[in-house]
């Protein structure tokens, strides 16, 4: 079986030129829709700074922070992705939708009804 990250990392390579993904997506892709703080994390691990984490943007698509932000417009704009004047990814458009990959969840993130 995978780890949390292993997973990541898999659909992070996954993630097309010209279009990106959210962390909350990739969380919910692997089961896990509560934790998309922790894509973030896994993104600190430097052995995977290869794959195209500038691909991987906030829900609304806002880019990330500094120092990397920059980086990141100009390797998306590299990529075509279009942006609103405000520098957020136009993500009706370029958001990232695999097509028949299954997007599971898991009883642990979900909330608890009585």
């Amino acid at each position: 079986m995978k780890s949390f990250n292993e997973s990541v990392y898999e659909i992070v390579a996954k993630i097309p030129a010209g279009r990106v993904a959210t962390f909350g997506q990739i969380a919910r892709m692997i089961g896990r829709p509560r934790m998309a703080r922790f894509v973030g994390y896994a993104s600190n691990n430097k052995a995977y700074w290869h794959l195209p984490w500038h691909r991987v943007v906030f829900k609304d698509g806002t880019l990330i922070g500094e120092p990397f932000h920059d980086q990141q417009y100009r390797d998306l704009k590299a990529e075509g992705v279009k942006f609103t004047r405000d520098k957020k990814v136009i993500m009706k458009k370029y958001q990232w939708q695999p097509s028949g990959e299954s997007m599971p969840a898991d009883i642990r993130d979900w909330p608890l009804k009585f």
